[in-house]
This record gives C-alpha cells, structure tokens and sequence, in this order.
C-alpha cells in the first residue's frame, strides 16, 4: 500500500500544472503574450521577453505636459 501512495503523490505533484497559466505583468494586472489581444496595447517587456499586454481600462494615465 504505501509503494501505491508514494506512486500516487508523485504523480499528483508531477500533473499539477495549471493549463492555460500565463505569466503576469504590470502588477498582474497585465499577461505576457507574444502578440497582444485585439483589444490590448502593449506597455513594457516581460522579464522573458514577451509583449506586457494590458487593456486600456488598465493602462497607467500619462501627463501630456511634464512642466
């Protein structure tokens, strides 16, 4: 029984990785992709190198005039 138990946790631990997981940016409020959502706009990199997409509701407001 307890070869059978040892078997079973280490198949549990080996599949338990979460389909469809994206790393997150932008203070997870943004997901790293290769190209962006219709309805995203790209803002900074990802630390792998991907696109930070994030949805305009979630794009940080900028100032026109810095003076």
């Amino acid at each position: 029984m307890k070869p059978f138990l040892v078997t079973l946790a280490v198949l549990l631990l080996f599949f338990q990785v979460t389909p469809g997981s994206i790393e997150k940016c932008w203070n997870f409020r943004g997901s790293c992709r290769d190209e962006c959502l219709k309805n995203e706009k790209v803002y900074v990199f990802c630390m792998s190198g991907k696109l930070c997409c994030l949805k305009p509701k979630d794009q940080p407001h900028l100032p026109h005039e810095w003076w």
